[in-house]
């Protein structure tokens, strides 16, 4: 469970780089539209872990390795952002966020499942089950 002060942190980060994303650096990532779902901040605030959602991108892996490659860049502009703020800026560590990629495989599940509709009798079982 994070703190106060780590849930706080963590909004302001993600926050300022999805700001930085959008507006910064969006010519580093081509077409790329790149959201930041999760920022989750050790409890010293020295490092923050954040999720990235990717969308419009021909491979998701090569421009997850291009985002690590600008690492520094991007951190740098996050710093100009908030350093009147925090005494530490955060080493960032980027991952990608497969939440959708997952729920639309447990969706496509639930869509081939074979449930057999309801007989009579068990509907009156449930309407009173002390007959």
């Amino acid at each position: 469970m994070e703190s106060k002060r780590q849930q706080k942190f963590s909004r302001l980060i993600q926050k300022e780089l999805a700001d930085i994303f959008q507006r910064e650096v969006p010519h580093l990532f081509g077409s790329a539209y790149i959201s930041v779902s999760v920022v989750r901040v050790s409890p010293d605030l020295g490092v923050a872990k954040v999720y990235l959602s990717v969308m419009m991108a021909q491979n998701n892996e090569s421009l997850l390795q291009e985002v690590r490659v600008n690492a520094k860049t991007i951190r740098h502009q996050l710093a100009q952002r908030i350093k009147k703020q925090v005494r530490i800026i955060p080493e960032l560590i980027f991952y990608l966020d497969d939440t959708a990629e997952y729920a639309s495989k447990i969706d496509k599940l639930f869509d081939n499942l074979e449930i057999p509709p309801a007989s009579e009798d068990d509907e009156d079982d449930e309407t009173y089950p002390n007959k």
